[in-house]
């Protein structure tokens, strides 16, 4: 069985890796398509008091985080939605479709390749926005990382 992984984040250019995947492997019975996210690591400022917490501390810390990773994944549930509504329209059989998130990483590319690799993916699929040249130099790009260390595994780039 081939296994392959679409990293999604809700931009349209995450629904047109979606959608160009549904196209390559739409009939294709020996496929199995896992749509990836990556919820960003809980922000600093939930953390890091520059002190040791209290137990009363540690207590409404917790809920403030657990609240925010609640809010984080419910605005998981609309992207998974869209991207299977995709893959069922374009012929990909119900079967075929798992959903994977992580919660906890402060490298979205690095996420990306620990799960290809860890779950024995051979192909991952990639959206990315048209950003200048400048942009991606000053801030970086999760899919020029992915590309460049990806090695071993099948990257397909849709733009």
């Amino acid at each position: 069985m081939r296994k392959i992984l679409v990293a999604i984040d809700g931009s349209p250019c995450a629904l047109k890796a979606v959608a160009y995947t549904a196209r390559q492997f739409a009939g294709v019975s020996d496929v199995q398509i896992t749509l990836f996210h990556v919820l960003p690591y809980v922000p600093a400022a939930f953390w890091d008091d520059g002190h040791v917490l209290s137990e009363e501390e540690k207590e409404v810390r917790e809920k403030i985080v657990d609240k925010w990773l609640s809010a984080q994944t419910s605005r998981l549930e609309p992207i998974f939605r869209d991207a299977i509504e995709i893959l069922l329209k374009r012929g990909i059989d119900q079967q075929q479709i798992a959903v994977r998130s992580v919660s906890d990483s402060y490298d979205t590319a690095g996420s990306i390749l620990e799960e290809a690799r860890t779950g024995g993916y051979q192909t991952i699929v990639i959206g990315r926005c048209g950003r200048s040249q400048t942009e991606r130099l000053i801030m970086g790009s999760v899919t020029g990382k992915v590309i460049g260390h990806g090695t071993g595994i099948a990257v397909c780039v849709v733009e």
